[in-house]
């Protein structure tokens, strides 16, 4: 069994420059970032995290992104769920707002929204995407920043620590 993986590793890092199997991987593997919401924010304010997006290609390609070899990038799935403390309820917040854009900041785009979080949403909730813009240049960047503009309900005791998971979708550059 440990061969079979290890070969189908192989076998997929040596194609990985193929622009069919590039767009397989952006499809396949999420951008995630993990964003904190400090326990001193304030409530019913608009506040902000940032984080640096990973994914994949970023963590595993040499030279760091092969975002060139496709086009159509666009967002399928948005979801966020509390990673600690695990139980923390998602909805602690009106509503959040995600952004991507290149690691300074420039190029930010809208990828996924909820306005209306209701105060018993548990510890995970999907996002409404926001698919109107190609994030074509963004999947050439090396780095991604991912930003969550949210307002606070409740005051919370804890630090929250948030994974923001982004499902991407893309077709092969032609």
């Amino acid at each position: 069994m440990k061969k079979i993986l290890l070969s189908s590793v192989v076998v997929m890092l040596v194609f990985i420059r193929c622009g069919t199997v590039q767009s397989i991987i952006k499809s396949s593997f999420p951008y995630t970032a993990t964003l904190v919401v400090p326990a001193s924010s304030a409530t019913g304010t608009n506040l902000n995290a940032i984080s640096e997006g990973s994914s994949f290609d970023q963590n595993f390609v040499k030279d760091g992104n092969n975002g060139g070899r496709i086009s159509n990038v666009r967002i399928v799935s948005a979801k966020i769920t509390a990673v600690v403390p695990s139980d923390f309820n998602i909805g602690n917040l009106i509503s959040a707002r995600v952004y991507m854009a290149k690691a300074n900041g420039a190029d930010e785009v809208l990828v996924g929204s909820r306005t209306d979080i209701g105060p018993n949403s548990g510890s995970s909730i999907v996002l409404d995407i926001d698919n109107s813009n190609m994030l074509d240049e963004l999947m050439r960047e090396k780095k991604v920043r991912i930003r969550m503009a949210y307002v606070l309900r409740n005051r919370i005791s804890l630090d929250a620590s948030l994974r923001i998971v982004l499902g991407i979708a893309a077709d092969p550059a032609r």
